[in-house]
């Protein structure tokens, strides 16, 4: 006779993730995740109290694998903290939409913000301006991620941005259009070009703009 193992909140979560990772979030039922850990999708209640329990422990999930910010220099600190959150969302693109949508967040969640605006506060700014310093680079983030992920090539890739940008230029008639295409010769399509690094120069430009401002905003 086989014993089957309990389920735990961290199986749930994890499978969750999983079934979000390789099918996106309507992916995520109840119904299937009791299939994938062969119970009946009553016992998942033990652990979550409904299919919005269940997005809740998922993005908290998430955020636990962004790297908390701890460099005394606050602009180090929120360039280690942007990327790893854009390494999270990368690898969780479904989450995107959800990071801060949740009514009641979790721990992670919260433990991040507060470190985050801790931050900002050593750093000299105002409680507002830490306000909105954190929605700027959460913009910034969420609208990078959001390109990155819906591009037609892997943003990452040189060979396969070129490929794309080839195609795409192939139909275009550089004297209609000539400003497209210089950027898609003289820049895209040169050699070792990745859209993936426009991310670090995008930060830099936020992380000085907040520089500026540091003391002015009230």
């Amino acid at each position: 006779m086989t014993t089957r193992k309990p389920v735990t909140r961290e199986a749930v979560v994890s499978t969750a993730v999983q079934m979000a990772d390789e099918g996106g979030i309507g992916a995520v039922t109840m119904r299937k995740i009791a299939q994938q850990l062969g119970v009946e999708a009553m016992s998942l209640y033990h652990h979550v109290r409904n299919k919005d329990g269940i997005l809740d422990v998922m993005v908290d999930h998430v955020f636990a694998e962004i790297e908390i910010p701890t460099q005394a220099d606050w602009r180090e600190a929120l360039r280690v903290r942007t990327a790893s959150a854009r390494d999270a969302l990368v690898r969780h693109p479904w989450a995107l939409g959800l990071m801060d949508s949740r009514r009641s967040p979790g721990q992670q969640i919260l433990r991040h913000h507060d470190a985050v605006i801790g931050v900002l506060r050593r750093a000299g700014f105002t409680i507002g301006g830490a306000a909105h310093a954190f929605s700027l680079l959460d913009s910034y983030l969420y609208g990078f991620v959001l390109q990155e992920t819906t591009m037609p090539f892997d943003s990452t890739d040189a060979a396969d941005t070129r490929e794309v940008a080839e195609s795409i230029q192939s139909g275009i008639d550089p004297a209609d259009l000539p400003h497209l295409t210089e950027m898609t010769t003289a820049h895209v399509m040169a050699p070792g070009y990745s859209y993936a690094d426009e991310f670090d120069l995008g930060l830099e430009v936020v992380l000085d703009g907040l520089e500026r401002n540091r003391t002015r905003w009230e």
